[in-house]
């Protein structure tokens, strides 16, 4: 009798677990990325792939998913490739279609539609190639070009050194406006004659 009853407990807690163990299965299941986007890809494609298993499906796209978590990028190059193709093609048909259009309003929406299709194929090329060639960082002395003839250059240098060659340069210009064009200083050093109205007025001895 207590044999049974252990047997029996055993077997409760048995198909407990076993249940548990079922639940947590199916909520990884439908949090998985690969398989929730198996799904999506399959409502699409059933039509044309039937034969294909939803769970090979979810199996192939979780294993892409480990090859590029490990640094090889070929499935999304290959990925940006057909898509890119893709766009091309359907750039070209709708870019028919409109053509063929008579009314302006299909010709406008086909045409719309074939220039959104061009330009999403220029942006997956150009994704392509940034993934394939990333740009590098460049950094750049920066300088701030005031009006007239005024530079700021923002790099570091000696401010006292660069204080004392500005204010000698001040001084040399001050220097040049006092002189007349001919090269002559405005103060040529002669002494004035006195005026012959006024005989108290004499030069300033020296």
């Amino acid at each position: 009798m207590t044999t049974k009853k252990v047997s029996s407990k055993n077997k409760t807690m048995s198909a407990k677990q076993t249940k548990q163990t079922e639940s947590e299965r199916y909520a990884k299941v439908s949090l998985s990325a690969s398989y929730m986007n198996a799904i999506l890809a399959d409502s699409f494609t059933s039509t044309i792939l039937p034969k294909a298993e939803l769970s090979d499906v979810a199996s192939e796209l979780s294993d892409k998913i480990t090859t590029i978590q490990n640094g090889d990028m070929q499935p999304i190059e290959a990925m940006l490739i057909s898509q890119a193709q893709a766009l091309q093609t359907m750039f070209v048909t709708l870019g028919r279609m409109a053509a063929s259009k008579t009314q302006l309003a299909q010709y406008t929406a086909f045409m719309n539609m074939a220039l959104k299709a061009q330009s999403q194929s220029r942006a997956t090329i150009q994704a392509l190639t940034e993934l394939k060639y990333p740009k590098q960082a460049t950094f750049v002395k920066q300088a701030n070009i005031a009006n007239g003839h005024q530079q700021v250059n923002n790099g570091n240098f000696d401010t006292n050194t660069h204080a004392l060659a500005h204010a000698k340069e001040n001084q040399i210009l001050q220097n040049k406006l006092l002189e007349q064009q001919n090269n002559e200083w405005l103060d040529n050093g002669k002494t004035a004659t006195p005026s012959a109205t006024n005989k108290t007025m004499e030069t300033v001895a020296t």
